[in-house]
């Protein structure tokens, strides 16, 4: 028995290793495109009027991820379970605001929306919001005129945000929050069930619909509003 045991643990420790590659990977490559830009930016001659508010920016977004998935990762346990929420006042339009500034593969439209401020972890909620964008964009890269909105709204004791593209829609929607399920070829099958815990761990929800007016795939993550 020790050899299937052995094949077994070696499995679990991929699978451990792609999941920690997959939320690494979703703050490393917009923190690297943003670099690369400042550097071309830095190197031209002569420099744009707006030069160095542009800088400013994009340091400032790179610092706060680095900032985020620092605390994040050093939450995990050994097995990589997610630390329970830290809840603290969170700002959530400016919160979607950054998760829609590191998308540079495709825009990314953040729709005006009422002022919000969440009791949360805003950490996971903002690494939460980042994968579901990521998940829209991936969806929507082969769409030459495709779109992805984020918009939020308030009900009556929650929130909800809105995350919309226009690409293929959901072929397999029975196995969507299924631990390590996944159609890419290089996707982890982690990052909605990540998404979904991080929701549930609020007190919220994460649902994945069809939309009816067009193809694509509508993300709400619904949070309840807790006063302070």
């Amino acid at each position: 028995l020790s050899r299937p045991l052995r094949e077994e643990q070696l499995k679990a420790w991929q699978r451990l290793v792609r999941v920690l590659g997959h939320e690494l990977n979703n703050s490393l490559a917009p923190i690297k495109s943003i670099a690369a830009t400042l550097g071309a930016a830095m190197e031209r001659k002569p420099r744009q009027p707006d030069w160095e508010q542009d800088l400013q920016s994009g340091l400032g977004i790179i610092a706060a991820r680095a900032e985020n998935l620092e605390r994040f990762l050093q939450g995990y346990t050994r097995l990589a379970r997610l630390p329970p929420p830290q809840a603290a006042p969170c700002d959530l339009p400016a919160l979607l605001g950054r998760a829609a500034a590191l998308e540079h593969r495709l825009a990314v439209e953040l729709r005006p929306g009422p002022p919000v401020e969440l009791q949360a972890d805003g950490a996971q909620i903002e690494h939460a919001v980042i994968n579901l964008v990521k998940n829209a964009v991936e969806a929507s890269l082969d769409q030459h005129t495709a779109r992805v909105r984020i918009s939020w709204r308030k009900a009556a004791a929650s929130v909800e945000i809105w995350v919309e593209d226009e690409g293929a829609g959901i072929a397999e929607t029975a196995n969507l929050f299924v631990p390590f399920f996944t159609t890419k070829p290089e996707g982890s099958g982690i990052g909605l069930v990540l998404c979904q815990q991080i929701a549930e761990n609020h007190g919220g929800s994460l649902e994945l619909y069809n939309r009816a007016d067009r193809t694509g795939c509508i993300a709400i993550l619904r949070l309840p509003l807790r006063k302070a």
